[in-house]
């Protein structure tokens, strides 16, 4: 069975600094579930990305470009951290650490850009991103698969 597609994503805008760091958390919780079909119910129906040099167009189109990701991306690791907001706008940064089919560690870092529609769903995201190869001792990010540990340090406390 599908999930159903919601109705509203809270929190909505205009975002207080509380409300704008527990979306962040939100997407951060969502991504490294790993979930394609789940992490796409977040966005609009036509929302737009930019992810690198990829343009990306809608639910359908995200969830294929997650699912991709997820398969390169081995072992993936997120945090988020909420940089600025202001009304139905929120800036992020991000690392995450993962490996590739080789065993090549990399901590991907990056800013994202997210604009919301007053239903709470996120109608733009631009992404910039970089890759940082690392060995398997240089990694930081140790939690089993899912959700960050509430006490596990966030990026500005592990100097990220």
């Amino acid at each position: 069975m599908s999930e159903p597609i919601p109705a509203t994503r809270p929190p909505l805008p205009p975002f207080t600094r509380e409300t704008a760091a527990q979306k962040v958390r939100a997407a951060e919780d969502a991504w490294n579930g790993r979930d394609p079909a789940r992490v796409a119910l977040a966005y609009t129906e036509d929302s737009r990305w930019r992810n690198r040099a990829e343009f990306i167009h809608g639910r359908a189109e995200i969830a294929a470009f997650l699912t991709r990701k997820w398969a390169r991306e081995l072992n993936y690791r997120l945090i988020k951290e909420l940089w600025a907001h202001d009304g139905e706008r929120i800036a992020v940064r991000f690392a995450y650490e993962w490996h590739d089919d080789s065993g090549q560690w990399f901590r991907s870092y990056g800013n994202e850009n997210w604009w919301f529609s007053p239903e709470g769903l996120m109608r733009e995201r631009h992404a910039s991103i970089n890759d940082l190869a690392i060995t398997a001792a240089e990694r930081k990010f140790h939690w089993p698969a899912g959700r960050r540990p509430d006490d596990h340090p966030s990026l500005s406390a592990l100097g990220l």
